[in-house]
């Protein structure tokens, strides 16, 4: 490891006169309102007879305005987790006081919060009324605390660095998560986490890793050098002093970066002791378009793609088109067997039978793909792949909406759009393919809003998609990231991966990356330099070996950001990517591979069929209405969980193996088994107006 340095964290206290040691609260002013609240919990004559407190399902997030309460306040709400954020930059905040915390309710003492979240352990300052109030609830109800990122010193139960630590720069660094991690919070994990290092010329990932005391089990920790006396340090671990327990984290993160991602599941089971609202996968799907259907190629030297309006010359697919062969579709289903992982083929037919028409009646990639039907799922991209939105006219660049003599936008007929998804599916089902006809891809997304020259949907659509029993079409997450309505369907978002439809080998790949991501003096469109979302490369890449060496990592690492983001949403690319040079082939491995070196066998990836994904992201956006709205109400006394939710809305729900939920007659097993708890979409039962669920006893 590198020498010892030190650098106190933004959101940490500095060191003062006493070397920075914050003090346990001691008899200070704020410690007589905090009196009153053991009083009110568990007054002491009454402590054989109290009932069991009330503890409600909800997570107190005090928020500084760093990166790593916004990390964490980001998994909350992504898995569905409730919690209320307490602004430290608001003077008009409430004061943390007792009543604040607790009441009581029915005559049974409440914790109004399960688990509180701090930026550090003084955020309120160490002799404050409000740091006293809350140690004293955690200590009264056995509430878990938090610390985001801190520092090592000994009030958190580490040595300081200078003791046989370590602070600095972790960027590449590879921690490890010990036995006590995995027996504890971080059992999804297969044993190891190696910090990012995007950028070798940025720090992006600075901690301090210290030495524990008593009272301290390190969960995750680095190895120190010798100069430091060897052995390991922990970077985060549990601390267990006065009656109270603290998650002690000592390094600095943000939401996205991968270590985050691998260890905010873990996090929030510590925080809620396993049992909370909300549920998170790690979901991976891969959509295939234009399934039996070329692909336009790209023209290195015009830097355009033959066919496009933009492209002069040149007659796009019928110029050296892309388009996979019998055996790029053996190497698919021999890729899929031995990865474990299933593609979604998104299909053409009719596109596939005009090729066979212009190529003398046969098709050895369609029979290829057919005879290994049962291999792949399937959805329904259109028979011919036309544009479906509003009638295109193409006498300019870009293209825009056509009119009538009246100036009213001409729009594609229901009846074209309907016989283009029917005739698709009768297609497919002619040949013996299982196709689901409530799950449609239009071509381009075309019928959805297509900005800037169509603002709206095809007001066709809506009933063309009823029409044929569609209840979930996909759309451009980068377009449109929420899913939303159309007519009664709605859509299901798809992330575009960076592995482009035009391009069937790694050089061209890296030729058109370079166009688009290299400034004008270096040769490219400058069309980085234009965006200011964009950023320029700071060279262009070696065609021969800049798509292995650069896109194949950058594209991995983003698509695995997704996956273990609790993000759904399918991934989508080309069938031109499966033929020739085989390009999707390297990122996919690269994530599945990552992704198994990280996670442990009880944590699999979670691969959905379009449908599944559509009904998640209805759930979930169900599910966040009813929190907004207040009209969730969820609890546990003791070994029973009780949730309340607004009829019809489904309420997730993640607890320790072995819960079981009450039925109107004894119980059933809840849930299904995934990174070592239970969790599930649930409802009341019959004649029940709550979810009851009945945690195992220790």
């Amino acid at each position: 490891m590198h020498a010892n340095r030190s650098r106190t964290p933004a959101t940490a206290p500095r060191k003062s006169g006493n070397e920075g040691v914050p003090r346990r609260a001691g008899r200070t002013a704020g410690a007589l309102a905090a009196a009153a609240l053991l009083a009110t919990v568990v007054p002491s004559a009454q402590a054989a007879t109290a009932p069991a407190p009330r503890i409600d399902l909800t997570v107190l997030v005090v928020d500084d305005g760093g990166s790593a309460i916004e990390a964490i306040t980001a998994e909350l709400k992504g898995s569905g987790v409730p919690y209320r954020t307490l602004d430290l930059n608001d003077p008009a905040r409430p004061v943390l006081t007792p009543a604040f915390l607790s009441d009581t309710v029915d005559g049974r003492p409440r914790a109004k919060y399960q688990g509180v979240v701090l930026p550090h352990e003084t955020a309120f300052g160490p002799d404050s009324a409000e740091h006293t109030a809350l140690q004293t609830y955690e200590r009264a109800f056995g509430i878990p605390q938090v610390d985001a990122y801190t520092w090592s010193h000994p009030g958190v139960g580490l040595d300081y660095t200078t003791d046989g630590g370590w602070s600095g720069v972790l960027d590449g660094t590879t921690a490890g998560v010990t036995p006590a991690g995995k027996a504890g919070p971080f059992g999804y994990l297969a044993g190891s986490l190696t910090f990012e290092d995007n950028d070798p010329a940025i720090s992006e990932s600075y901690g301090y890793a210290g030495r524990p005391r008593a009272g301290f089990t390190s969960y995750v920790d680095i190895p120190v050098d010798s100069a430091a006396g060897g052995g390991r340090a922990s970077l985060v671990g549990e601390y267990t002093a006065d009656g109270r327990r603290e998650l002690v984290v000592t390094f600095a993160y943000n939401q996205y970066q991968r270590q985050f991602r691998a260890l905010s599941r873990g996090i929030v089971e510590w925080l809620t002791q396993g049992v909370h609202l909300g549920q998170s996968r790690n979901y991976l799907s891969v959509h295939v378009d234009d399934v039996f259907a070329p692909d336009a190629r790209w023209d290195a030297v015009r830097n355009c793609t033959p066919g496009d309006l933009d492209c002069v010359g040149g007659d796009g697919e019928a110029e050296n088109p892309i388009r996979m062969t019998a055996a790029d579709a053996t190497y698919a289903a021999a890729w899929q067997k031995a990865s474990g992982f299933t593609l979604d083929m998104v299909y053409n037919g009719g596109q596939g039978e005009q090729w066979k028409t212009e190529h003398g009646g046969t098709d050895p990639l369609a029979a290829r793909l057919i005879a290994d039907r049962a291999q792949y799922r399937w959805i329904n991209h259109t028979y011919t792949h036309p544009f479906l939105g509003c009638v295109q006219d193409n006498t300019t660049v870009p293209w825009r909406c056509a009119t009538n003599t009246s100036g009213s936008t001409l729009w594609v007929s229901r009846a074209e759009l309907s016989a283009q998804i029917r005739d698709n599916v009768n297609w497919a089902q002619g040949k013996g393919i299982s196709v689901d006809r409530s799950e449609l891809v239009t071509g381009e997304h075309s019928g959805l809003k297509t900005l800037p020259q169509q603002p709206v949907d095809n007001p066709n659509l809506a009933g063309a998609l009823a029409d044929n029993g569609v209840k979930w079409t996909a759309s451009d997450n980068s377009r449109e990231p929420r899913q939303r309505a159309v007519g009664a369907a709605r859509t299901v978002p798809r992330h575009p991966m960076n592995v482009y439809y035009n391009v069937g080998t790694a050089a061209e790949m890296a030729d058109e990356y370079n166009w688009i991501y290299t400034s004008r003096a270096d040769g490219g469109s400058g069309a980085c330099e234009d965006n200011p979302a964009s950023t320029c490369l700071p060279a262009p890449l070696d065609t021969a070996t800049g798509y292995a060496a650069y896109i194949v990592p950058q594209e991995a690492r983003t698509a695995l950001g997704h996956v273990i983001a609790n993000d759904p949403r399918p991934h989508y690319v080309h069938q031109s990517n499966l033929a020739e040079e085989r390009l999707l082939y390297p990122v996919l491995d690269k994530v599945l591979g990552d992704y198994r070196t990280l996670f442990a066998a009880n944590t699999p990836i979670v691969n959905p069929r379009q449908k599944d994904v559509g009904t998640e992201l209805t759930r979930r956006d169900a599910w966040d209405a009813a929190l907004a709205a207040g009209k969730v109400t969820a609890y546990r006394v003791g070994n029973t969980v009780t949730v309340k939710a607004p009829s019809g809305v489904q309420v997730p729900v993640t607890a320790p193996e072995g819960t079981r939920k009450q039925l109107l007659l004894g119980t059933t097993a809840f849930g299904t088994a995934y990174a070592g708890s239970r969790s599930a979409w649930t409802a009341p039962e019959l004649l029940q107006t709550a979810v009851t669920l009945q945690l195992p006893t220790a």
